[in-house]
């Protein structure tokens, strides 16, 4: 079939590579002028198979109430005259459900398993070098009700498979020296060995190569504008480019992967996404070579704040907001970001040239991305990860790749179905 991918992040790239490898006839479309230069570009590059809770868990009311009218809060709502950030935050609230929060932990977790195998069989396969480390990701708690719920949150990954062990402070130093000078502060932390790091821009972008190697057609400066629908089938998609020359493109299938911009293009054909834009930030040191910086990335489970070691950079990223399709980099919450990464490493040295970014997560409000066909026959989705694109990529594509050929994808996951 000819299959016309829309978004180039990393669901983009991702599914054009696996629907080129079934054999499809692939063209991807982004409005950028390269591939995974906006949710994708900056990311905090944890593969994080151990973070399948969502957001929205029984603990998130208690703890928004208390972060309110705190610019520099992890989670930070801005009120907006927009019914979308209503309904969605309204459904936040209903996925707080103990019995929603289970079931939601329990498909993340699965497809994150299933992707992480996917890609490290990709990895395999492609040759594919993204500044990855396999040291695996040490969750830390810095008050105890955190740390009192540490134990069951390790049986919990436990119970899908996947490697966790509660670690007292001393044990978390051991694992990840850089974390001496935190002091009384830790109480303890989940080490995870099994998770790994990598910037996921490189990773899309050397995967495009070899989408490219594979025969799949990248059109990059073209601004989608709709799709058409003729007879229950999407017909075509517009197009513009970057000089306002009008255009079209018509394939025989259509993925939707345009990750918090998914929604208005599918919600224009009455397909209804329940995705909304969470702004996330990220800050990018350039370490020097008697920086004592962690190696073994580290999760701040009370900041919500996680620290990846990228060759000699150190990125730290975390904290959402809910602002709409605002982009712009607020100074107040990556300054706080910084400052949280010099408290818990104090001897990181030189920070006073970071690199600040903004991007949007395609959130839904249970944190469960929406994956498989829509009412349209020839439409599909590959979108709404929220926090955990790197984590779920792989997975996600794969699976997707299976459903368009007439397969059932081998995880248990709420694939959408029309």
């Amino acid at each position: 079939m000819r299959i016309a991918v829309l978004g180039a992040g990393i669901s983009g790239v991702t599914s054009a590579w696996y629907l080129a490898r079934d054999g499809h006839d692939v063209t991807v479309i982004d409005r950028q002028p390269g591939p995974g230069l906006e949710t994708s570009f900056a990311n905090g590059a944890q593969i994080s198979v151990s973070h399948p809770e969502p957001w929205a868990n029984p603990w998130a009311p208690r703890l928004i109430l208390r972060w309110l009218g705190r610019e520099d809060a992890p989670l930070l709502f801005r009120p907006r005259a927009d019914p979308a950030q209503w309904r969605w935050a309204l459904g936040f609230l209903r996925e707080c459900l103990p019995a929603r929060t289970r079931r939601n932990t329990d498909a993340i977790a699965n497809l994150a398993m299933y992707s992480l195998a996917s890609l490290r069989t990709l990895r395999e396969e492609s040759g594919i070098d993204y500044t990855r480390s396999s040291s695996g990701i040490l969750q830390t708690f810095f008050t105890q009700s955190d740390w009192l719920r540490a134990e069951h949150s390790a049986r919990l990954l436990r119970s899908y498979g996947i490697e966790a062990r509660t670690c007292s402070a001393a044990r978390c130093v051991e694992i990840e020296p850089a974390l001496a000078n935190c002091g009384d502060s830790l109480h303890g932390g989940i080490h995870a060995p099994q998770d790994e790091t990598g910037d996921a821009h490189e990773f899309v972008m050397q995967l495009a190569e070899h989408c490219r190697s594979a025969g799949v057609h990248f059109c990059f400066d073209h601004t989608i504008e709709g799709l058409e629908v003729e007879n229950g089938n999407v017909a075509r998609v517009r197009l513009r480019t970057g000089s306002e020359r009008r255009g079209e493109l018509d394939a025989d299938a259509y993925v939707i992967a345009l990750g918090s911009y998914s929604a208005l293009l599918a919600n224009a054909i009455g397909e209804r996404l329940p995705i909304y834009p969470v702004k996330g930030y990220s800050v990018t040191l350039d370490l020097a070579d008697d920086a004592i910086a962690p190696r073994v990335s580290i999760t701040d489970e009370s900041r919500r704040i996680v620290c990846s070691r990228l060759g000699n950079r150190l990125r730290i990223a975390g904290t959402a907001e809910l602002n709409g399709f605002d982009t712009e980099v607020n100074q107040v919450r990556c300054e706080a970001i910084l400052a949280r990464a010099r408290q818990l490493f104090p001897d990181l040295g030189d920070t006073a040239s970071p690199t600040f970014w903004a991007g949007l997560r395609p959130a839904t409000p249970s944190n469960v991305p929406i994956i498989g066909r829509a009412r349209h026959p020839n439409l599909w989705f590959n979108t709404g990860h929220g926090t955990l694109g790197w984590t779920l990529g792989c997975g996600s594509a794969r699976a997707l790749a299976s459903m368009i050929g007439g397969m059932t994808p081998d995880v248990a996951f709420p694939f959408r179905q029309p």
